[in-house]
């Protein structure tokens, strides 16, 4: 399983790093970065995001 992350798309809201119950997103300055040893695919950030930018591929 993975995390896509489409950077045109994401308006770095930080909604998915919040939503995040194991912390495997950080906002950087202009990113999103994803820790796949850190997630447990659960698409909370997927549900979260408010324009679509982030797809749990399963």
């Amino acid at each position: 399983m993975t995390v896509e992350i489409n950077r045109g798309l994401c308006c770095y809201c930080g909604g998915c790093t919040s939503v995040c119950p194991v912390a495997a997103l950080t906002l950087k300055e202009t990113r999103i970065e994803w820790d796949k040893d850190k997630c447990i695919h659960c698409g909370a950030c997927e549900l979260v995001c408010p324009v679509g930018a982030i797809k749990v591929k399963r």
